[in-house]
């Protein structure tokens, strides 16, 4: 290893810019518009599996042959 080679996250670091305000601000709205459309999804989601099981367990019970 006499040659010292470049390491390539230290040439990313030193590019890094700000961001302006209102970008970071766009960004962080979206993120909270998904996470609020995913915690919706998984509220009726997990819901829905265990309401039609007992729609269909109830129909087959009052089934009288």
């Amino acid at each position: 290893m006499s040659a010292k080679s470049n390491n390539p996250f230290k040439e990313l670091e030193s590019s890094l810019r700000t961001v302006p305000p209102e970008m970071r601000q766009k960004v962080m709205n979206d993120v909270a518009m998904a996470k609020l459309a995913l915690d919706l999804t998984l509220l009726v989601a997990d819901n829905y599996p265990s309401a039609l099981s007992r729609t269909l367990k109830r129909k087959k019970g009052n089934k009288k042959d």
